[in-house]
């Protein structure tokens, strides 16, 4: 019986501006999003007000902006189409236990949220690439006038430092949605793991 060669983690690694960690077993949140979502002059006015705050607080400040972005609407929103949320829900689903653990996930109109535990022979890099690769193909079968590229090339990665962050964190993708403006509750919010965990505990009680 011949062993499979161990994979090297990278550690912390850039690809373009954003750092990535590449590490087994670590919990994720990962945030990939349409690649018109984020405008370059919706972009640059955002790094001018950032640069006019301290640098200590412009990490957490430029998280915040980006994603207030992103709830916006901005770009085609193609997401809202039911049958693209559908087809990216599924693929994050499908990895799930082989790939990675699927903790939790949300598919808003313009961008996608997801939090995973890695496992050995993928890396994070690898899974997100699985994930955008797939769906952007079956989404162009479904409208073929969808924009190219559909996908913004990289993503966002911040690792879960314990167990308070880690609720935060899955409090955060699941409450999207409403913090959008888009449901009442996170529950009602056809295309995230709140409906889901929801119909789980209807059917345990």
């Amino acid at each position: 019986m011949i062993d499979k060669p161990i994979r090297v983690q990278r550690g912390w690694y850039s690809r373009g501006y954003l750092p990535h960690l590449d590490a087994v077993q670590v919990i994720q949140h990962i945030t990939f999003h349409l690649a018109d979502s984020l405008p370059d002059n919706a972009l640059q006015r955002m790094h001018d007000e950032i640069a006019l705050i301290t640098p200590s607080g412009q990490s957490r400040k430029r998280r915040e902006r980006l994603q207030e972005m992103l709830d916006s609407g901005l770009g085609c929103c193609l997401l809202a189409d039911r049958r693209c949320a559908d087809l990216v829900e599924q693929s994050l689903l499908h990895g799930d236990g082989e790939r990675y653990r699927l903790l939790a996930w949300v598919v808003m109109p313009n961008h996608v949220h997801v939090l995973i535990e890695t496992l050995p022979q993928w890396p994070l890099g690898k899974v997100v690439q699985s994930w955008k690769r797939h769906t952007s193909r079956r989404i162009r079968d479904l409208v073929p006038a969808a924009p190219g590229p559909f996908w913004q090339r990289d993503f966002w990665d911040r690792y879960i430092r314990n167990d308070e962050h880690l609720a935060a964190a899955l409090r955060y993708i699941e409450q999207n949605p409403v913090s959008a403006g888009l449901t009442e509750s996170a529950e009602q919010w056809e295309f995230g793991s709140a409906r889901l965990r929801l119909a789980r505990r209807a059917g345990d009680s």
